[in-house]
């Protein structure tokens, strides 16, 4: 049973893949083109922050930080040196180095930590980045920013919408296959019950750092998508919205799903610029902050496994209603 809904889900995973990369060769609109692109790059990074609260029970305010390093890697590289794919795998490799680095001493440090006091560290871990940012004007040029270019192939937006695509396509099967491993599991086990999880012989901390660096890793890598979509970074990057918004698309889409992260990716950019055409139309939608808070607390209220998790729920129950069915027929 299980077997034949993973093949269906795999079948309609393929046909929305095969649909998204045709797309800008039959509509052409360079507006839903970037929007897409945002969406794609978003995805990434929610996905690598589900690993965290999804499959691992792991709350992170600091997610923003990974994310920076990797848009800041990837300016720095191309602003100081010729924007050549060369050093794009340069600034790729240093982002994956880094953010691998600070990822496994922030987790050693802070994962020790329970509950909100590991949340509350992580956000004034990431405050620190955002402040040298701030302050180290020669490399980063402060709150003012700068902007680079990009090796050839990005520059067509429609190459850089497939790369996006095919990221994020790769990381969700990454991710897929990680969380249904062995290690995936002990961190699963880890969310429900870490206690009984360590008893069990496992170290639960090292567990935790390993998802802790994968997650942070991948967040760079989103990072480094960002920047090179706008062409443009400042610290803006580190701020805590980057981090909130991966938490929201999270839950709206479903915890600990991953295809949820995706779905939340869209919903909130789509709404996102939905709001923001509509204030151009109307002055009560200025304040379309307010309209989209509604918009998350009625997702929340209607959908409170995330929308992923919420008709999962239902169709297992459609399932199971079904079989059992068959067997009282065929008793």
């Amino acid at each position: 049973m299980k077997w034949i809904v993973n093949n269906r889900l795999n079948t309609i995973y393929m046909i929305i893949a095969v649909f998204l990369v045709i797309l800008p060769f039959v509509y052409e609109s360079r507006n839903m083109l970037i929007l897409l692109t945002q969406i794609f790059v978003f995805a990434i990074l929610a996905m690598s922050y589900d690993l965290l609260l999804g499959f691992t029970g792991i709350v992170s305010f600091g997610h923003a930080m990974f994310f920076g390093i990797g848009a800041y890697s990837i300016g720095i590289f191309m602003k100081r040196f010729e924007p050549t794919m060369l050093h794009f795998i340069y600034a790729v490799l240093a982002t994956i180095l880094i953010t691998a680095i600070v990822s496994f001493i922030v987790g050693l440090l802070t994962l020790r930590l329970k509950s909100h006091f590991y949340a509350m560290l992580t956000m004034a871990l990431a405050g620190l980045f955002l402040v040298l940012a701030e302050k180290w004007r020669t490399l980063t040029f402060g709150n003012d920013g700068f902007t680079f270019r990009v090796p050839e192939l990005f520059i067509d937006r429609t190459n850089f919408y497939i790369i996006c695509l095919l990221s994020m396509i790769a990381v969700f099967m990454i991710l897929k296959r990680f969380t249904n491993s062995p290690l995936g599991r002990v961190l699963q086990a880890v969310r429900e019950n870490e206690q009984r999880t360590e008893s069990l012989g496992y170290q639960v901390l090292h567990y935790k750092i390993a998802a802790s660096v994968v997650s942070g890793v991948l967040a760079g890598i989103a990072g480094i998508f960002y920047a090179m979509s706008l062409r443009y970074v400042n610290t803006s990057v580190f701020a805590m919205d980057i981090t909130l918004d991966a938490l929201l698309m999270t839950i709206i889409g479903g915890v600990g799903t991953l295809v949820g992260a995706i779905i939340g990716a869209g919903l909130i950019e789509f709404a996102h610029d939905g709001l923001t055409e509509l204030a151009k139309e109307h002055w009560i939608f200025e304040r379309w902050i307010i309209f989209f808070g509604i918009i998350y607390i009625l997702v929340v209220i209607f959908f409170p496994l995330g929308i992923v998790g919420t008709l999962k729920k239902f169709t297992w129950k459609r399932v199971k209603h079904t079989a059992k069915k068959k067997e009282n027929i065929a008793g």
